[in-house]
C-alpha cells in the first residue's frame, strides 16, 4: 500500500511537546548544548538538567539523530516518564524502561543496530543486563540518552543509577559507552527524589561516575529575534521593534513563554497587522489569567518548604540565610526555573507577577470594594480613594489576614498587592519589582484613560512598600532614598511610600495607621502611609 503524503501545514509557535522542524518555528537545538558532543566522544556519563519546558526533549531527539547519522555510535533516546507509575517497585520500573528502549530502538534505529532478544536472569538487575547484552551485540558503541530520568522515584531510581554505575568500568564492550541522564534536577538532587535527606547531599553517589552537569540555557535576545523573524519570513507579519523588546523583557528568554506569547498574539488574538507592544502586553495578561499548564505547574511548587525558603525572602526583599541548606534549596528552585541566581531573582517578569498574584489570591476574596468606585469622573484612577480605603481595610482585617499566612515575612505586602490587584484589575495593570536584600517592593500602576478631547492617555502611579521589623530603625529615610531612585527610573515626579510596622511592640493597627507627607532629597513629594 502506498504511503500517504500529507501536505505541509503552516508553521506555528510551539507550546506543546518537542519541536519539529517541518511544523514549528524553532532555534537549532544542537548548538544550545555544545559540550555534549565532546563528552560522548570521551565516553562520559553525564547529566543535562533544565526546567520544564526548556527544549530538553527537542535537543535529545536531534542529538540522537545526529550522532547515529555519523556512523560511529548506536544512539537511542528514551523517556523514563512511564516508569513513574512503578514507584518503589524497582523490578517493574526496570522492565518498563527496558521495554521502552526496545520500542524506541525499533522506531529510531535500522535493524542491524537494534537490541537482540533478551531474557533477564535476575529481575533485580534487568536493566543493566539488557544494556550489557545490547552493547556486546552492537556493531557500534552504544550511547543511551535517558529523558525524564527524575520521573523514576525512590528505590527504583537508586536501582537504575547503581546499575549504570556498575557497568561504567566495562564500557564499551559490556556497557553503554556514554550515558546522558536528562531531567529537571542535577544528579545531586536525585538523592532527595529517591527519599534521601536533601539537606546533606554531599556526594553524587550512587552515580558518582558523572563527570559533568550541563544546563540548557534560556534563549539569548538574538535567538528570540531570530525565532520571531521566522514567522515574518513565513507570513509577512512583522513584529515591531518595541513589541519584540517587550516580549524579550517579559519572557526573560524562557522558550515556552516566548512561544506562548507569540502564539497568543497570532492564534488567539488573531492580530493581522504589525504586532505591537500593546499586543504583547495583552497576550501577557491573558497568559497570566489563564494560568496555562506550564505556569500552573510552576506555581504549584510555591507551597513546598524548599521553594518557600527561597521565594519568601525574595518577595519580602530580605537578606537570605547564608548556609549550605539554603544554597541547595536555591539550586533546586533554579532547576525548577522559578528563579535565577547571581544575583538571586525571579526568573522573569511574568513569573514575578504570577507568584505575587497566586500568593495574594486568597486575600483578594476578602476585598469587597467595587473597582468602579476608584475611578474618577474624568476616567483617571483615584489614588486618594485607594489610600483611604486601603487604610480602612487594613485596620479592619490586617491582623487576621497576616496571622496565618504561609509566606509570613511578606504577608503585609501581599495584602496590599491583593487589594490593589482587585481594584485595578480590568482597567489597568500592576507591575511588581522585588528582589533579595532590596528591603522593598516597587509597584507601578498603569491606568489608561481618555481625556475630554477624546485622546488616549496613560496614568502611572508609583508605590513603594517597606516593612519596619524588630531591631531596625524607622525605614522612612531609606524608603525615601529608594523611592527617589525608582521615580527617576520610571520618569515620575511624585510617589507613594507604604511603611508596614511589623515590630512586636508596634501600636495597634487603628493607632498606627495614618497618612503623612514627605519630600525626597531631590524634592519629589511623597505621600507616606504608615500601616
Amino acid at each position: 500500500m502506498e504511503k500517504l503524503v500529507y501536505p505541509p501545514l503552516p508553521k506555528r509557535f510551539n507550546t506543546t511537546g518537542p519541536c519539529e522542524e517541518s511544523a514549528h518555528y524553532m532555534i537549532p537545538p544542537l548548538p544550545r548544548v555544545p559540550e555534549a558532543r565532546g563528552l560522548v566522544s570521551e565516553g562520559s556519563y553525564f547529566v543535562l538538567h533544565a526546567s520544564q519546558p526548556l527544549g530538553k526533549t527537542t535537543f535529545l531527539r536531534a542529538f540522537a539523530k545526529q550522532l547515529t547519522s555519523e556512523g560511529q555510535y548506536t544512539v537511542v533516546y528514551v523517556s523514563c516518564e512511564a516508569a513513574e507509575a512503578a514507584g518503589d517497585d524497582a523490578d517493574v520500573a526496570q522492565e518498563i524502561i527496558a521495554t521502552r528502549l526496545v520500542d524506541e530502538a525499533e522506531r529510531q534505529l535500522e535493524p542491524g543496530l537494534r537490541p537482540p532478544p533478551f531474557v533477564a536472569s535476575s529481575p533485580a538487575s534487568r536493566l543493566g543486563q539488557f544494556l550489557s547484552c545490547w552493547a556486546q551485540s552492537s556493531p557500534r558503541r552504544l550511547v543511551v540518552l535517558f529523558d525524564e530520568i527524575d520521573a523514576v522515584r525512590g528505590q527504583s531510581l537508586i536501582s537504575v543509577l547503581r546499575q549504570l554505575r556498575a557497568g561504567f568500568p566495562d564500557r564499551p564492550d559490556r556497557a553503554p559507552w556514554s550515558v546522558m541522564l536528562c531531567g529537571l534536577r542535577d544528579v545531586r538532587e536525585y538523592k532527595t527524589a529517591s527519599g534521601g535527606d536533601g539537606g546533606r547531599l554531599g556526594t553524587a553517589s550512587p552515580f558518582n561516575v558523572k563527570v559533568e552537569s550541563l544546563g540548557l540555557a534560556n534563549f539569548e535576545d538574538d535567538e528570540v529575534r531570530a525565532l520571531l523573524e521566522q514567522h515574518t519570513t513565513e507570513t509577512g507579519q512583522v513584529f515591531e521593534r518595541e513589541g519584540v523588546d517587550r516580549l524579550i523583557e517579559l519572557a526573560g528568554g524562557q522558550p515556552w513563554l516566548v512561544n506562548a506569547l507569540a502564539r497568543e498574539i497570532v492564534e488567539k488574538l488573531r492580530v493581522t497587522g504589525p504586532i505591537t507592544r500593546a499586543h504583547v502586553d495583552e497576550a501577557k495578561e491573558r497568559l497570566v489569567l489563564a494560568r496555562a499548564t506550564h505556569v500552573d505547574s510552576l506555581v504549584s511548587k510555591l507551597s513546598e518548604p524548599r521553594v518557600r525558603r527561597v521565594v519568601e525572602p525574595l518577595l519580602a526583599g530580605e537578606m537570605a540565610p547564608v548556609d549550605q541548606v539554603f544554597n541547595d534549596d536555591v539550586s533546586y528552585v533554579v532547576d525548577l526555573g522559578l528563579v535565577k541566581s547571581r544575583p538571586l531573582r525571579v526568573a522573569n517578569p511574568i513569573y514575578a507577577e504570577v507568584i505575587a498574584r497566586v500568593l495574594s489570591a486568597p486575600v483578594q476574596e476578602s476585598v469587597v470594594a467595587d473597582p468602579r468606585s476608584f475611578v474618577r469622573a474624568d476616567g483617571r484612577f483615584d489614588l486618594d480613594v485607594l489610600l483611604r480605603e486601603f487604610a480602612a481595610f487594613w485596620v479592619e482585617q490586617g491582623d487576621a489576614l497576616t496571622e496565618g499566612a504561609t509566606y509570613r515575612e511578606a504577608a503585609a505586602q501581599l495584602v496590599l498587592m491583593a487589594y490593589l490587584q482587585r481594584v485595578v484589575n480590568g482597567g489597568g495593570t500592576v507591575t511588581r519589582e522585588y528582589g533579595i536584600a532590596s528591603r522593598r517592593i516597587d509597584l507601578l500602576v498603569t491606568w489608561p484613560w481618555t481625556d475630554s478631547a477624546g485622546k488616549r492617555q496613560t496614568q502611572r502611579e508609583a508605590i513603594e512598600l517597606k516593612v519596619w521589623r524588630d531591631g531596625r530603625k524607622d525605614p522612612l529615610a531609606e524608603g525615601l532614598r529608594q523611592l527617589d531612585a525608582y521615580l527617576d527610573r520610571v520618569g515620575l515626579g511624585e510617589g507613594v511610600l507604604v511603611l508596614f510596622d511589623r515590630r512586636r511592640e508596634a501600636l495597634p493597627l487603628e493607632d498606627r495607621t495614618r497618612e503623612e507627607s514627605a519630600v525626597t532629597a531631590t524634592g519629589k513629594p511623597v505621600r507616606v502611609l504608615r500601616a
